[in-house]
């Protein structure tokens, strides 16, 4: 008899969507865990995480990753999956504005706040930490950045490239490089922001960081991907954003 009733209330307990996978822009990767985290307190859905460049993450989704859900650094790349019929059009929305910042950590001599980004001319800065270019949105944001305060040709030979935006504060912070042009989301988690200080990088310096995300066409868990996506433009979900720096577009009506 008990054995029935086991087995009754498994077949009528209200079924759990599985894992969704979500492809994230690295300068998620400190917001994101703790948005997911209460999205699964409140549903119970489980929410694995990839972070990337976002054009890397693009080249995966072309070649068939399995992802869910794509947020992206930089709108046009998931512009250009709906183009391709990979992502669906209906879920493409705007979900933040990324800021980049000039790092350096706690021991560095370099006062920011007099020198801004001039400080990159200091004789004790031998290496610069920025995101690849050619895949990271970021990356580009730096690059417009140097070039825009004259800088790019000066200070070249001492630029170290990471993957993505992560691992270019990852080689700020560990002391590989005495400078980095790392997302503010990232100086403001907990790790970053206990062992140095930062610039901001004033906005007409770079290209805008529009940043969006899209539900892809090859999720086999459509509902699930739309109700996180539901769930990330929701005021807690934007409190969290906000929390880590990103500014929050205005929708248009």
């Amino acid at each position: 008899m008990l054995r029935r009733l086991t087995l009754l209330a498994l077949l009528c307990a209200p079924a759990v969507a599985q894992e969704i996978v979500v492809a994230a822009a690295a300068d998620l990767s400190s917001a994101l865990p703790e948005i997911t985290a209460k999205y699964k307190g409140k549903t119970g859905q489980d929410v694995k995480l990839t972070f990337g460049a976002s054009g890397n993450l693009t080249t995966q989704i072309r070649n068939g990753a399995p992802f869910d859900v794509f947020f992206s650094a930089d709108e046009e790349y998931p512009k250009q999956l709906v183009a391709a019929g990979l992502a669906e059009e209906n879920t493409l929305y705007r979900y933040a504005i990324g800021r980049l910042v000039l790092w350096v950590p706690n021991e560095s001599p370099l006062d920011l706040n007099k020198l801004g980004m001039q400080a990159l001319l200091d004789p004790s800065v031998k290496k610069i930490s920025m995101a690849n270019p050619e895949h990271a949105p970021y990356g580009r944001a730096a690059e417009a950045t140097l070039r825009h305060f004259a800088l790019y040709d000066q200070i070249s030979g001492k630029l170290v490239l990471g993957e993505n935006i992560a691992q270019a504060a990852q080689f700020v912070e560990s002391g590989n490089a005495q400078a980095g042009l790392v997302a503010l989301s990232h100086a403001l988690a907990p790790a970053m922001k206990a062992k140095g200080r930062y610039w901001t990088v004033p906005l007409d310096a770079y290209p805008t960081l529009n940043q969006a995300a899209v539900v892809l066409s090859h999720s086999k868990q459509q509902e699930a991907a739309r109700k996180f996506l539901d769930f990330m433009r929701s005021p807690e979900a934007a409190s969290l954003l906000a929390d880590y720096g990103f500014s929050l577009p205005v929708e248009k009506h």
